[in-house]
């Protein structure tokens, strides 16, 4: 975080200016909380943002199973990107490395992952929590519809969600993606795949075809298990 330092006030720099004689410890434990706290508050509004949406889609796969369905939901994850993932995608769209940058230009620095059974499940959700009157929708990228070249299919949304503290409302920023077990098994293996850093560009060509030609599998698997369940419903 080398660059994002020379915005982000760093202590450690600071320190290089002070001889040892001339700080106590209480001083520099003063001065570490002084220079951290913007960005940790930073964080943590994105934090309280991913408990919001979290407990509304478990509100939701509640109500669900209190009308006699299933429950629509496998599981809920979240996380937080890293500090390095936040710079390389700041240096990818040649913005300032600042605070406020971040704040504008970035669109998924917290995100919240629901896993579904059936894609059928993905659109009821999503639609019933788009309805929610304290959630603004501000992007939708479909590539369950319209698959990505690799194969990933997923539903994305972005979003804003208020979060309450002591003395404002503050609208905060949320990557959701919602999938089925199948499209989150492929996207896990493609992810732990493609980093392997040892493989040849021949190899690497032969994973693409590979795991393209899987989600294309998982795809009809899902598709079928679909018209099973319709069939047993019916």
């Amino acid at each position: 975080m080398s660059e994002l330092n020379r915005h982000v006030p760093d202590p450690v720099r600071d320190l290089q200016q002070i001889t040892s004689s001339d700080i106590t410890e209480t001083d520099f434990l003063d001065l570490i909380e002084d220079k951290t706290q913007p960005i940790r508050e930073y964080f943590t509004y994105y934090k309280c943002a991913i408990m919001e949406i979290e407990t509304k889609f478990r509100v939701l796969n509640q109500q669900f199973s209190l009308s006699g369905e299933t429950n629509p939901i496998e599981f809920i994850q979240s996380r937080i990107k890293s500090y390095s993932s936040i710079l390389h995608k700041l240096e990818a769209k040649g913005v300032p490395l600042t605070i406020e940058s971040m704040d504008e230009h970035l669109y998924d620095i917290a995100g919240v992952r629901v896993v579904c059974s059936f894609v059928d499940d993905i659109y009821r959700l999503a639609d019933t929590f788009l309805k929610q009157d304290d959630i603004t929708l501000i992007q939708m990228k479909d590539y369950i519809k319209e698959p990505k070249e690799n194969g990933y299919r997923s539903l994305h949304l972005i979003v804003t969600v208020p979060i309450f503290l002591e003395n404002e409302k503050r609208p905060t920023k949320v990557e959701v993606q919602l999938r089925t077990i199948a499209m989150d098994f492929w996207a896990s293996l493609e992810h732990k795949l493609r980093y392997k850093k040892e493989l040849t560009p021949e190899k690497l060509e032969m994973l693409r075809e590979d795991m393209k030609a899987c989600a294309e599998d998982s795809a009809r698997w899902d598709k079928r298990m679909q018209e099973i369940r319709k069939k047993l419903e019916k």
